[in-house]
């Protein structure tokens, strides 16, 4: 099978990317290299690097590559940043993800997997989160998601083309060969192992006044090679009917519980600053993955902040400066 992979230099994608190749498929990567790595792309896999606002480039892709599937990962992604830049998300992330759908449709591309959110969950009822819970999207980031999510229904009916929306909560941790890379880094995971690499001096909590254990936010934090893995899983399924998941580890870490793993592993001390709450951070967010462990057999592989902020510290160890050196 051949899949395009939009945003496959990039974080999530690039170890997608790897796994597919694993498997033995064939991987285009349609990616602008924006928040991308070149050095992240798998070298069995063909890079085209493009703007997916420009049509005619993802036709050119879809005529010359003829993919029998999509996985759609490239996007703006910071919920910070979209409450701050709105028309960037609700316009570019919706108006691109229209812009490969249209071409897919055009193109007799039948099958596509959606890298969606877990912030379309803003105001859950129920926690762990699953895939009945009330959809109120946490930001303009969470609603470009959801935007996107209403169109692939309409999709299957006209077109027939199968899709599956993956859900996920943060994604963390590293394969030997990939890990997390942005300029400028925003994840709490990264930026406290920048701290222990001595890259900073020190990390910001954004408000310790929340209604947790401990004041702090807590986060489901599921391992990139866990999230990749349920990708291909839903791709496969995808042969009978189209597919909605959660995906996470059924367990929350506050941000204090997540620096206190840091300093246990590293050895290092990780000096941490109080900082006010950010606009969009809901107190709690953990997701229930029951629904696709019981139709598709996944379970997280990396079930503790343990083993994935090891993984990552690894990578980190390994690639100080990222993928630039």
């Amino acid at each position: 099978m051949k899949i395009l992979v939009t945003g496959g230099a990039g974080y999530i994608g690039s170890v997608a990317v790897e796994q597919l190749i694993s498997a033995g498929e064939s991987v285009v990567v349609l990616d602008n290299l924006c928040q991308g790595h070149r050095q992240a792309v798998h070298p069995q896999a063909t890079l085209v690097v493009a703007e997916l606002e420009n049509r005619q480039a993802i036709d050119e892709v879809m005529t010359t590559h003829r993919p029998d599937a999509v996985m759609h990962f490239a996007s703006h992604t910071l919920v910070g940043e979209s409450m701050q830049q709105p028309f960037r998300y609700l316009g570019t992330n919706v108006v691109n993800g229209l812009n490969l759908l249209q071409s897919m449709a055009e193109h007799g591309v039948r099958r596509f997997i959606l890298s969606s959110t877990a912030n379309l969950f803003d105001q859950p009822e129920r926690m762990p989160i699953d895939e009945t819970e009330r959809i109120v999207p946490g930001s303009p980031y969470g609603e470009s998601k959801y935007m996107l999510e209403r169109l692939l229904p309409w999709l299957e009916k006209i077109y027939g083309m199968r899709y599956a929306m993956l859900r996920y909560f943060n994604a963390a941790g590293a394969t030997p060969e990939r890990g997390e890379d942005h300029n400028p880094e925003l994840h709490l995971i990264p930026i406290v192992l920048g701290v222990a690499l001595g890259q900073r001096e020190s990390v910001t909590i954004f408000g310790e006044d929340y209604p947790t254990p401990d004041g702090t936010c807590v986060r489901d934090y599921i391992h990139v090679s866990d999230l990749a893995r349920a990708h291909i899983l839903a791709l496969a399924a995808l042969e009978k009917e189209s597919r909605v998941y959660n995906l996470g580890n059924g367990r929350g870490y506050s941000v204090r519980q997540v620096i206190e793993t840091a300093r246990r592993l590293t050895g290092h001390a990780i000096p941490a600053l109080m900082g006010s709450r950010r606009a969009g951070d809901p107190a709690v967010l953990v997701g229930s993955s029951r629904k696709i462990e019981r139709e598709l057999g996944w379970r997280p592989q990396f079930d503790s902040i343990e083993s994935i902020v090891e993984s990552a510290w690894r990578w980190h160890q390994r690639f100080p400066k990222g993928y630039q050196g």
